[in-house]
């Protein structure tokens, strides 16, 4: 089972940290990720980690505003999200893929989203 929490309303240009309980003994071992919704859009990949924590990767567009990273021993992955922009509103998934592939019907496991919302 997966939790998201962190999420709010800040203005534009402040940040964010949200992250994401894991239930489980083998979270350790799982590649985590985030994706997002925007109100109309579809859901997309915003970031993602290996188990080790050693890897990551992102959305081109949020390269340098995001960081995801990972406490093993507290179970949680987190996304720090800085210099937010009005276009970052909506509501924020963790997750974890069947594999490293990062399209949606690759997905093992969702999380209840946390909302995000960046007045301008």
């Amino acid at each position: 089972q997966l939790q998201a929490s962190g999420g709010g309303l800040v203005q534009a240009g402040g940040s964010l940290r949200l992250s994401c309980a894991a239930s489980g003994s083998t979270f350790s071992r799982y590649v985590m990720g985030w994706f997002r919704q925007a109100p109309g859009k579809e859901r997309e990949f915003v970031a993602g980690i290996s188990w080790t924590g050693g890897s990551t990767s992102y959305a081109d567009s949020l390269k340098g505003r995001f960081t995801i990273s990972r406490d093993n021993a507290k179970n949680t992955v987190y996304l720090q999200m800085n210099s937010l922009k009005s276009e970052d509103t909506g509501v924020y998934y963790c997750a974890v893929p069947y594999g490293s592939r990062w399209s949606l019907d690759g997905i093992r496991y969702w999380g209840k989203g946390t909302q995000v919302t960046v007045s301008s």
